[in-house]
């Protein structure tokens, strides 16, 4: 094991975690991602005896589902970290893994450098900023973003219910992103105009200047500036699910509005795992919303992390986390 991964993989399995030594730990990870899925596991399996690591080639798409035999493999463990290329966050199979009772930890297309710095972070300090973060906008009827970038958009959650990731997740079916450190809706309906000035795949960290726009009109994306994304959304609707059907629409809803509340991250890296997890900043995804409250299955979810926004609570302005 790289000596480097090991005090990250620690916080992960002890603090995040909370590994004991009776339960069953399985690791899910690619042919990319093995150092970091060989760090928990070589960590894991200094508390606990029955631990797994189970391999694939790394998929096409976020939220992709795995192998038919690697969603078995998350279904049957006590506590799943799943270190992949493909994020399982938004797929059944993870879905499935934690109402079979798995608490689980997903860390999509996460490298060493972002392991190292997410990693090191005080998480029941993030747990605190989420619960202030979620006591200011849990009960209002509408949310509204705004930024100097042009960003000026109202989502409505509707009867949804916020969730907070705050990498604590020590309960049986918890789930959380590592590095984890956000509060998050799927909303029901959202308006506006959407400016992306920080990280979204496939760019990446965007250069000063660049941006990703799109609009959005009763919950749907009605317009995507970027030729990259529409394309990729496109094609994500041109997709068929299990009963041969395409998924048309359902590519291009407004997914989730997230509020980042990782204090630790001092800086936008180019990694949507790390980056929307940012405090002081707030992000919107596109596509799939059916494993985070919603409705909606769609075969990607597409993250945009927004800088500098201003968030509104029915027209009060509320308090962000701040680096």
């Amino acid at each position: 094991m790289d000596e480097d991964l090991r005090a990250p993989a620690e916080t992960a399995i002890q603090q995040c975690m909370g590994l004991q030594a009776g339960e069953s730990c399985c690791i899910v990870t690619d042919d990319e991602r093995r150092p970091i899925g060989e760090a928990l596991y070589e960590v894991a399996g200094e508390t606990a005896a029955d631990v797994t690591i189970v391999q694939y080639p790394p998929g096409d798409q976020h939220g992709e589902e795995p192998p038919a035999t690697v969603a078995a493999a998350m279904g049957e463990t006590d506590v799943l970290l799943a270190p992949t290329t493909k994020s399982l966050s938004h797929t059944r199979a993870r879905s499935a893994a934690t109402e079979s009772g798995a608490r689980a930890a997903t860390l999509p297309g996460i490298t060493p450098e972002v392991f190292r710095t997410g990693l090191d972070a005080d998480y029941e300090s993030i747990r605190e900023h989420c619960g202030a973060v979620l006591d200011a906008v849990g009960d209002a009827e509408e949310i509204r973003v705004t930024s100097p970038g042009g960003t000026d958009v109202t989502v409505r959650p509707g009867d949804r219910e916020w969730n907070e990731d705050t990498g604590i997740v020590h309960e049986p079916g918890a789930f959380s992103n590592l590095p984890a450190g956000e509060v998050f809706v799927s909303p029901e309906s959202a308006d506006g105009r959407v400016v992306i000035n920080g990280t979204m795949r496939p760019h990446g960290l965007l250069d000063k200047g660049q941006q990703v726009a799109f609009d959005v009109a009763d919950g749907q994306v009605t317009h995507i500036e970027d030729d990259a994304i529409a394309t990729q959304v496109a094609e994500a609707a041109e997709k068929v699910d299990d009963d041969g059907e395409a998924y048309g629409d359902a590519a291009y809803n407004l997914a989730e509005l997230g509020i980042g509340t990782n204090v630790a991250v001092e800086r936008l890296v180019g990694s949507v795992l790390l980056d929307e997890k940012a405090a002081g900043t707030v992000h919107l995804a596109i596509g799939d919303d059916a494993s985070i409250g919603g409705d909606t299955e769609a075969p990607l979810h597409l993250d945009g992390i927004i800088r500098d926004p201003t968030v509104y609570a029915d027209g009060d302005e509320i308090a962000l986390p701040t680096r």
